[in-house]
């Protein structure tokens, strides 16, 4: 076995062997992968020369910290770059410690044979990624700009550097600095395979103080790197450092990482996708290729002064001013955003896999493709039985994957993709705008190099009104776990405590000597049993029960059902004042939980997206109006019900889940609508530790942030 080393590569003179004819290091911004056969190479300016399309570029590979390195192989993965899923992978090349690599560029559009490689050397303003797999363990550390694959051992691990950093972005006519990874919005993705280890550094070169959660990863038993503010971390502070080590478990599909204190969201978010194990195919069509699909809010102001003055004068925080898809806003709001449209680039008869990511910060949102269907085979990282739609409801914080077919023939015509909101509440007001992209078809018959013609029809697709509620009820339950012998369905079938939570808005009243806007002059809030949960800031949750240091951080005495019990969707009672505190409720390891959460129409029914950390759960039953626990439970699906991280619970009802409490640590529980969130729409599970060593929670890392 090898010591720990670094991988260096250096770039040598095409036309020498030698190390005095080194150019200089593959820096974070260089790629090496294959391509697609029917994609053209490039080369870009950073070469420091123009190369010819036919020239070679050789590599010498150097592991200067190896015992015994002439030894050892370096093993390149060849894969198809554009989808890069697990049956893509087309064989390997072995390398010894000390060869130069010939990555060969070919002239023409169609000429990249499958043997060859391709070397890019990017600017930092675009960042590449690197596939590579080692067949010894070796340590690499690159930038988040590289994405990159370690083989060793059992263990895939995959290490990421990122930087949080202010950047200028331009967006319907006008500049503003946001919060960004490495400069760029939305943020990079995040690649692993399913049983793979991730690292991620962050250092956090803003003016805010930072966390980043990894959005409906497991953390089985690796609570100390989710991420939420003073839950599990305190933030990450100017000028710091954090390391965030987790193993994916048991998931596969799409999820997101983004920002988790205050509103940085915002801006602050990109995708995390998990790929099958190697060598394990989808239990769907092989798509053609993959991409992320994004939807995030834009505001023109700065959005920390937003919910600032929000709770500063208790009224709802200022709408946003657009949707965003891949964070660009389309051509339907100003005529300086038509040039912000992302376009879904297609080939007839193709099949495209669609990671969809509801990033927005308050709105749940239709979206759909004129003329178009999918096929919904994965909600959440998990995969369901496959069934088609025109439409698709997605809440903040949810993803699913879908299976786009495009039409067998060149339609000669563009179709716009467009997201708007879905809104049933009575409380405040919400951005009423449609954001849109383009699918255009590439024609066939072109030999142009684009071959996209811009002067075709454009067709825009249907969306249900604002307040379609039925369509909201009729979606979601068409939603059904895969339930196979492969990917079963572990439902709970009994359970040891069940729990009844309200979950609504609510007020606070107004302090003396000030003027408040909420309702009758008071200031919104929040509440879970009419508790508004307050985030504590001297010590983070999870370090309080680690070191057994709660006393003045939090109590266990969360009520488990409301302790005034109403007609929680008719006429709501006449205190409509909510109570504040740091409550939890705590587990033993091991607990199966039964939890049904309830609408409240105290100022009005409202849909709330539940998000639970470090669980999923099976989503065994919801209706309209309030729950009965007589005869609700006797129409529960106990066979093949959704598994979700996030659920909404549905306008004026309910919604009842189950889970397994086999995770130790501190686990946040909250509406994903960041006002509600903001207003104290929010509580936290203790599990405790289980009696095996593989049941308790690992101390915490020695660069814990420190509040």
């Amino acid at each position: 076995m090898s010591k720990l080393g670094e991988l260096e590569v250096l770039l040598i003179d095409a036309k020498g062997l030698v190390d005095t004819d080194a150019i200089g290091k593959i820096d974070p911004y260089v790629e090496i992968q294959y391509r697609d056969q029917e994609q053209k190479s490039k080369i870009s300016r950073d070469q420091g020369r123009n190369p010819s399309w036919n020239q070679k570029f050789k590599f010498k590979v150097h592991f200067p910290f190896l015992e015994n390195a002439i030894q050892h192989k370096l093993i390149l993965r060849i894969m198809d770059y554009d989808t890069f899923t697990s049956d893509d992978f087309l064989g390997l090349a072995t390398i010894n410690v000390g060869d130069v690599i010939a990555l060969g560029i070919e002239k023409g559009f169609r000429e990249l044979q499958p043997t060859k490689y391709r070397v890019v050397r990017q600017d930092k303003s675009y960042h590449g990624e690197i596939r590579v797999g080692v067949s010894f363990r070796l340590k690499v550390s690159i930038s988040l700009a590289l994405v990159y694959y370690l083989s060793y051992d059992i263990l895939n691990e995959w290490e990421y550097i990122i930087s949080i950093q202010m950047a200028n972005v331009t967006r319907l006519c006008s500049t503003k600095s946001i919060l960004t990874v490495n400069g760029q919005f939305p943020g990079p993705k995040i690649v692993a395979r399913e049983g793979d280890r991730v690292v991620v550094n962050v250092t956090n070169h803003a003016q805010y103080n930072v966390t980043i959660h990894w959005h409906g990863v497991r953390q089985l038993r690796s609570g100390w790197a989710d991420g939420p503010a003073y839950v599990t971390q305190c933030p990450i502070q100017t000028g710091q450092s954090y390391i965030y080590n987790f193993t994916i478990i048991g998931q596969r599909g799409t999820l997101f990482w983004h920002a988790h204190i205050s509103w940085l969201r915002a801006t602050l978010y990109g995708p995390i996708i998990i790929l099958p194990k190697l060598g394990l195919p989808y239990p769907f069509t092989k798509p053609y290729k993959e991409l992320p699909v994004i939807f995030g809010e834009w505001w023109k102001a700065d959005t920390e002064a937003i919910i600032s003055q929000a709770l500063q004068t208790g009224a709802g925080p200022n709408v946003s001013d657009a949707y965003t898809i891949n964070g660009l806003p389309g051509p339907l709001y100003t005529s300086c955003s038509t040039k912000d449209t992302f376009k879904l680039k297609v080939k007839p008869g193709k099949t495209y896999l669609l990671r969809l990511i509801n990033a927005a910060v308050n709105d749940e949102l239709f979206f759909s493709i004129a003329n178009h269907s999918v096929t919904v085979v994965d909600v959440d990282a998990a995969y369901v039985k496959p069934f088609d739609a025109a439409t698709i409801l997605i809440s903040p914080g949810q993803t699913s994957n879908v299976l786009l077919r495009t039409k067998r023939s060149y339609p000669m015509a563009m179709f716009f993709m467009t997201a708007r909101p879905y809104s049933n509440g009575a409380v405040g007001t919400y951005d009423n705008s449609t954001v849109a992209g383009i699918l255009e078809y590439e024609n066939p018959k072109s030999f142009s190099s684009a071959a996209f013609n811009k002067n075709l029809s454009l067709y825009k697709p249907s969306l249900p009104v604002f307040n379609d509620t039925s369509f909201a009820a009729s979606f979601s339950g068409k939603l059904r776990s895969l339930a196979t012998a492969q990917f079963p369905a572990k439902v709970l079938q009994t359970v040891d405590r069940r729990f009844f939570f309200t979950v609504g808005l609510g007020m606070s009243p107004c302090p003396a000597n000030q003027t408040c806007q909420g309702p009758n002059g008071s200031k919104f809030a929040a509440s879970v049993n009419n508790i508004s949960f307050a985030t504590p800031t001297t010590m983070a949750l999870l370090q309080a029960h680690y070191f057994g240091k709660t006393k003045g951080v939090y109590t266990t005495d969360f009520p488990v059902y409301p302790l005034m019990p109403f007609n929680y969707t008719g006429t709501p009672p006449n205190n409509t004042l909510v109570s504040n505190g740091t409550k939890v409720v705590a587990l033993p390891f091991n607990t199966s939980v039964e939890l049904v959460l309830q609408d409240t129409s105290i100022l009005g029914a409202e849909s709330h997206p539940l998000h639970l950390h470090g669980y999923n759960f099976f989503v065994v039953g919801q209706g309209s109006g309030n729950y009965d626990p007589t005869k609700d439970p006797a129409k529960f699906n106990l066979v093949d019900p959704v598994e979700r991280n996030t659920v909404g619970v549905p306008a004026g009802g309910w919604v009842a889940i189950r889970f397994l409490a086999d995770n130790p640590g501190v686990w946040f529980m909250h509406c994903h609508i960041e006002a509600h969130l903001s207003w104290g729409l929010k509580m936290a599970w203790v599990v405790q530790d289980g009696s095996l060593p593989t049941q308790k929670l690992p101390p915490p890392p020695s660069d814990l942030p420190k509040c």
